[in-house]
């Protein structure tokens, strides 16, 4: 899909999320908080499920994926948006486009991977319980993040592939906060219905297939778990709440941007702050809050951490 057209655009104008002063100010304070607050919560979840016996749960080893993933994830996009915030103009050069594009779908892509192996974890242990440390032993466990991570990379390769290969000769102001495939397919200066195709197949599909195959997995745990007495329901999905509500919170705007055909809506912008803010922002907190054994393991952690400094104080 090679294009004639002379590509003379070398740098974009990103028009942001506002262009008044009040509104970028605040934003700024606001997404300086919230990033702030995703390095706080994910590295303390990284650093906690490392050094506690959770790291020994499938669950939370692929948690701490997760949380290292949002991080990598955020820093492609919020730092230019906190900078931009500050700035009158706001520019990208060509390179720094497609590298933030390429960039920003690998990590989302290994995140979507990511959870929906988390969501065949929870089927594993609760429908087939007897062969759970078989299927999902660490050796497995460490294939299927090479595999997300392959999976994201092939993705992402193509979605910046397919990009690259759009002419762009003016205009050369996005419609964004960041540098995505739509809107960059509004501004090429050729008919751009068959790539606008091949991107919904490409980011859209993977989407809505991961989505079908988180929603089977809890179908077949609901109705795995619709026999059991009602104490080992509750409990079997008290462990599934936490990741079904990261789910919904990260899949239901991804869903609405990317599924539709090739056209961008201002409302777009809003949506994308679920993703590459909101979402990363408060998985920590849905994880943690909600999660039984999450908040068991931190206060055994917790009365360790106060015995051995009143051992030490008698010392």
């Amino acid at each position: 899909l090679t294009m004639g057209n002379i590509n003379n655009v070398t740098e974009f104008i990103l028009l942001g999320l506002s262009q008044k002063k009040t509104i970028k100010t605040f934003c700024f304070l606001l997404f300086l908080l919230c990033y702030i607050a995703i390095w706080m919560g994910n590295l303390l979840i990284i650093i906690f499920i490392t050094y506690s016996q959770l790291i020994d749960e499938p669950m939370y080893f692929f948690l701490k994926y997760l949380a290292l993933t949002d991080l990598c994830y955020t820093a492609t996009v919020t730092p230019k948006l906190l900078t931009d915030l500050l700035e009158e103009t706001n520019t990208i050069s060509y390179a720094s486009c497609m590298a933030q594009l390429f960039a920003m779908h690998f990590c989302a892509g290994i995140g979507i991977f990511i959870l929906t192996v988390m969501a065949y974890d929870r089927y594993a242990a609760i429908c087939k319980p007897l062969h759970y440390t078989v299927i999902m032993s660490r050796r497995k466990c460490y294939i299927l993040i090479f595999a997300c991570c392959t999976g994201a990379f092939l993705h992402s390769f193509v979605q910046c592939l397919l990009t690259i290969n759009l002419p762009f000769c003016g205009p050369n102001e996005i419609d964004h906060y960041f540098c995505d495939a739509y809107p960059l397919l509004k501004l090429a200066c050729t008919d751009t219905y068959i790539f606008g195709i091949l991107v919904v197949a490409n980011s859209g599909m993977m989407g809505l297939v991961n989505f079908l195959v988180l929603m089977l997995s809890y179908f077949l745990i609901l109705y795995t778990v619709r026999v059991y007495p009602a104490k080992s329901r509750n409990k079997a999905l008290s462990t599934c709440s936490s990741h079904i509500t990261v789910v919904v919170l990260f899949f239901a705007p991804i869903l609405y941007i990317y599924i539709r055909p090739a056209i961008t809506f201002p409302e777009d912008k809003v949506f994308a702050l679920f993703y590459t803010i909101i979402g990363p922002m408060f998985n920590p907190l849905i994880y943690t809050l909600r999660n039984m054994e999450m908040k068991t393991a931190m206060s055994q952690q917790k009365i360790c951490e106060n015995h051995f400094l009143l051992k030490k104080s008698h010392i």
